[in-house]
């Protein structure tokens, strides 16, 4: 990336200038390479003089002019820049040559889709954990963050050529199986022969089961004591007991049918699925251990671990009843993954109600031992709100993702009816896009924002055509291949031309970064990076579309030079919603 080139440059520059002794020797500080806010200060600017002006106790406009000089001699060769200048009291700003805009755009052109990906030489692993449903309830629309937002970090890291390990962490245990299994004996199974029990059990849905979850939460405010029968169904449970695991099963099976109906609708993959339950074998080595290394104790009766000088509140280990808990079960996982794929990283995308949780997880992993806390992230997402407030499962308000996902497809296909590029498609393919952009719209809407952001549900902004949406970003994409088809413009081409118009300066001077972004994208695990910037190149785009002929410009080196930043428009288009989980349809 030119970024590092800008830094190499730099550093030896200042080298060059050590030697013929017109700096005195120092280490090098960290050189930070920065796009300027304003345009006239150039492409990328660095402070640099002025960092090592307080070493050296120089004037750091003097250090400046000397790095700049040295700059201009080595770019006399390379023709990087169209000019570097420095400005008080000491910034060196760079404006890149047209000879360096067109090589990258021509290097766009030459890479096609990996444009921008990485070449990992020492491979990384990063393991991702996301989505993660509860089992027994319908797939809700506060599912969607932590699922595309996750499989968009997932995509963004296997682009830069880390090895990628995504695991869905089912909510398959716990006491709330316990208020199911308890719910199911005493509103279905009651009075039942074995033969009618094996025909319910097996014709129960996930409707059925969220509304048996929902009358437990409603009936335990008004009869306590259901809590604690809940609590020792889910003990049974944990010590095998052949009817609970039973129940537990079929609620299982059904669960993950839906689910993977509804991962295929969002076009979402994982490499594992391993719910809370797989890892119910191992947790009493990590009791052991909690309690061998001296990192927990027992307070009323339950095992905890407290943090050093209290700066979290204890972590409970083992409930009074001595059955496990979800942070025994986490502590669980962090050692099995540890272990198995000796990660440089785990990443969590779970919702920030769980930031504590998390803190206090990544805490207790350091305490034993297993990883420093720089070692995990937590990628906090915010709530989907609905203009009522945020949904909740135990007051039967959740919306369901599917029934969604179904109307923003029939949303779309007003959307396709309307489109000029969309004009004598086939039933069939308007069905296809309808969904390509339904769906695209309704993960465009999460993923252009934060994710520590609150996200209202507002289908005026999710499906708007002009503004910043996935159908927008879509309909652009269209928008050029319609473009190139009419032309038909396959080949890759020299370009020569170098008289640009404002609005095509724009373009280049924009898709140069596509690689930066996508970094800092990872870096940040914030996908919103990656909207932000495709947002501008399409309205970029659109604006020169709108005031310049392409295929009818007035040459032929015009024509293939429009032609070649519409194709690298598309190409960047086309990758950046890939990443980002979006189906792009060539017409719409």
């Amino acid at each position: 990336m030119i970024r590092e080139k800008i830094s190499k440059l730099i550093k030896n520059s200042i080298k060059e200038l050590q030697m013929a002794r017109k700096l005195p020797k120092f280490d090098i500080p960290e050189i930070q390479i920065e796009h300027p806010e304003e345009k006239t200060h150039g492409d990328y600017a660095t402070n640099l003089a002025m960092i090592i002006a307080k070493e050296i106790k120089k004037d750091s406009l003097e250090i400046a002019k000397l790095i700049n000089n040295q700059l201009l001699i080595i770019n006399k060769n390379l023709k990087l820049f169209e000019k570097i200048e420095v400005k008080n009291p000491g910034f060196i700003n760079f404006f890149l040559s047209k000879e360096f805009l067109i090589k990258e755009l021509e290097e766009i052109l030459r890479k096609k889709e990996k444009y921008g990906s990485g070449q990992e030489k020492e491979r990384k692993t990063i393991v991702i954990d996301y989505s993660s449903p509860n089992i027994a309830k319908p797939f809700g629309i506060g599912h969607l963050r932590s699922t595309i937002i996750g499989q968009a970090i997932y995509n963004i890291y296997k682009f830069l050529g880390w090895r990628c390990i995504g695991d869905n962490h089912l909510g398959d245990w716990g006491t709330q199986f316990g208020k199911l299994i308890y719910q199911i004996k005493e509103k279905k199974l009651k009075g039942k022969t074995q033969r009618e029990r094996k025909k319910i059990l097996k014709s129960l849905t996930l409707e059925e089961l969220e509304r048996l979850y929902v009358e437990f939460h409603k009936r335990a405010q008004f009869e306590p004591e259901l809590e604690e029968e809940a609590r020792k169904w889910f003990k049974k449970l944990e010590k095998g007991d052949k009817e609970a695991k039973e129940i537990w099963q079929i609620l299982k099976d059904i669960s993950l049918k839906e689910f993977k109906r509804i991962y295929q609708l969002l076009g979402v993959k994982f490499d594992y699925c391993l719910g809370e339950s797989f890892y119910e074998d191992k947790l009493k080595e990590v009791i052991k251990e909690v309690i061998k290394k001296k990192i927990a104790l027992e307070s009323k009766g339950a095992l905890i671990i407290k943090f050093p000088k209290d700066i979290l509140p204890p972590a409970m280990v083992l409930k009074s009843d001595k059955t496990s808990t979800y942070f025994t079960r986490d502590l669980a996982t962090i050692k099995y993954r540890l272990k198995r794929w000796k990660p440089d990283l785990i990443v969590y995308e779970v919702g920030a109600d769980q930031i504590l949780h998390f803190k206090q997880l990544f805490w207790a992993a350091e305490l034993l031992g297993w990883a420093k806390r720089e070692k995990f992230f937590h990628v906090a997402h915010g709530l989907i709100r609905w203009k009522g407030g945020k949904f909740s499962t135990r007051r039967g308000k959740t919306i369901h993702l599917e029934e969604v996902l179904k109307e923003a497809i029939k949303r779309a296909e007003n959307i396709i009816e309307k489109s000029k590029t969309g004009r004598g498609l086939s039933e069939k393919e308007k069905q296809k896009v309808a969904k390509a952009v339904g769906i695209g719209a309704v993960k465009y809407n999460d993923l252009s924002q934060h994710y520590s952001s609150d996200i209202i549900f507002d289908w005026q902004k999710i499906l708007n055509l002009k503004g910043n949406s996935g159908p927008y970003l879509q309909y652009t994409f269209a928008r050029c291949k319609s473009v190139l088809k009419k032309a038909n413009f396959k080949k890759r081409v020299k370009i020569t031309y170098r008289d640009f118009n404002k609005e095509e300066m724009e373009i280049l001077h924009q898709i140069y970064k596509f690689p930066e972004i996508i970094e800092e994208s990872a870096k940040r695990f914030s996908p919103n990076l990656i909207c932000d910037f495709i947002f501008d190149l399409a309205k970029n785009y659109n604006l020169f579309y709108n005031l310049h002929p392409i295929i009818r410009a007035e040459n032929s080196e015009q024509k293939l030079f429009r032609l070649s930043l519409t194709q690298a428009v598309s190409q960047i288009l086309k990758k950046a919603l890939d990443l980002l989980g979006i189906l792009v349809p060539e017409r719409m």
